[in-house]
């Protein structure tokens, strides 16, 4: 690596690092991924430092949060989850059809149609931006949209969650640490990983590692957990990587776009909390991890956020899974029947 990219991130884990101790201090909740966000942003917006993300870190950061979602998986919590695969695939299909708000602003400020679907389509920003090259799409767009959605829910649904819900009963994972077991499930989750990621699936350092951690726990049934630290540095590679997209010049660029995008995040976020409201009657789940699971943000902030509230982190993130397979699996076909379909200026969709 050349001494230039060193000087442009050398500093970012430190940067990342003060804001999550500063956001611990106060007490906010997801104090180091939040924080390090903050901070990291603050300095790239305030000052001409434009600090660069630490190479693999974001990736390093899923790999150690993927193998801890996995070992929240127990033979009772897979059943329970099988169990409510109904309402699960209900939820996920919710979320994902609210986001056609997103996609109705979008065209009311004169974005062609593969820029406001793709920009608004509550999936992973790589594979949305993809999708969007493939069908003609501004890619600068798509790419705001998708980073200005994941910003304002990481940086809302955790504060939101603590103090407007309180910490209500916990949903408890007791595991033991067990090194020799992490001394396996940690490489085999980076090979898996890696091999994911050459295939060109979504999230390979995400999923990879969270697919052997969880069969894994399920198939010797474990019942163990990541040792103490392990989560908030997971927070802080993630939070760091996240902070790397945001700069003076994006805020500034087409404020009308992002305004609208910002505005349709919030009425997805309500759509989805309304939507948890009636399925947690319907099924007395609890209603903060069905609400937290039906969030249109990414799977490892959410199931992480839902593991420092001690929510139920299995049902948050099958949740999330199922929405993100919806996206990747029936964005492209939606949007190619659409777009074949003649524009009626007054009935956009």
């Amino acid at each position: 690596m050349s001494e230039v990219s060193i000087r442009q991130w050398w500093a970012t884990p430190l940067v990342g690092l003060a804001g999550g101790f500063a956001a611990s201090a106060i007490g906010w909740p997801l104090p180091f991924m939040v924080g390090s966000l903050l901070a990291i942003i603050l300095v790239r917006c305030l000052t001409p430092w434009q600090l660069a993300e630490i190479p693999g870190g974001r990736k390093c950061g899923q790999w150690i949060v993927g193998i801890g979602i996995g070992l929240h998986f127990t033979p009772h919590v897979a059943e329970q989850v099988a169990s409510h695969f109904g309402l699960i695939f209900f939820g996920a299909l919710i979320t994902s059809l609210s986001s056609v708000v997103g996609v109705w602003l979008l065209r009311r400020t004169g974005e062609d149609r593969a820029t406001a679907f793709f920009s608004s389509m509550p999936g992973g920003s790589g594979e949305m931006v993809n999708l969007g090259a493939r069908n003609g799409a501004n890619l600068g767009r798509v790419a705001a949209g998708q980073s200005l959605r994941v910003l304002v829910v990481v940086l809302c649904v955790p504060a939101a969650f603590k103090y407007l819900l309180g910490d209500g009963v916990p949903i408890s994972h007791t595991g033991t640490v067990n090194w020799g077991w992490l001394a396996l499930l940690l490489p085999v989750g980076a090979l898996v990983a890696w091999i994911w990621q050459r295939l060109k699936q979504p999230n390979p350092w995400l999923f990879g590692p969270l697919l052997v951690a969880a069969v894994a726990s399920v198939g010797w049934n474990l019942h163990l957990g990541m040792p103490d630290g392990a989560s908030q540095i997971g927070q802080w590679l993630i939070g760091s990587g996240l902070g790397c997209h945001f700069n003076r010049a994006f805020f500034r660029r087409a404020p009308s776009f992002l305004a609208r995008t910002l505005a349709a995040t919030a009425l997805t976020m309500l759509i989805a909390a309304l939507a948890a409201l009636a399925l947690s009657a319907a099924t007395r789940l609890d209603l903060r991890s069905l609400t937290l699971g039906m969030m249109p943000g990414g799977i490892a902030e959410m199931s992480l956020t839902a593991e420092t509230l001690q929510l139920s982190v299995p049902l948050v993130t099958a949740l999330q899974m199922m929405r993100l397979l919806f996206v990747l699996f029936l964005a492209e076909p939606l949007f190619r029947h659409w777009d074949s379909q003649p524009s009626r200026p007054s009935a956009e969709p």
